[in-house]
């Protein structure tokens, strides 16, 4: 499936076409995590309930730095 990249505003963008959403359950509001590898973009829906645990996790760490450095020891 080709798809156009398109100015939208101040930014670029692209249309996913509706069957395309609606084969992967997606809607308008829906967050996606984008990635690049091998000079390929690749798009995933992001799991929010996952996304949430990993900021708390990413917080915890950087409050307890030093004493989690010093149990890794």
């Amino acid at each position: 499936m080709n798809v156009t990249i398109r100015k939208i505003g101040n930014s670029e963008g692209i249309i996913i076409p509706k069957e395309v959403l609606d084969r992967l359950g997606l809607k308008t509001g829906d967050q996606m995590e984008i990635t690049t590898e091998n000079g390929q973009l690749q798009m995933k829906p992001l799991d929010e309930a996952f996304a949430r645990q990993l900021e708390h996790a990413n917080r915890f760490m950087d409050k307890y730095k030093v004493a989690l450095k010093k149990l890794a020891e």
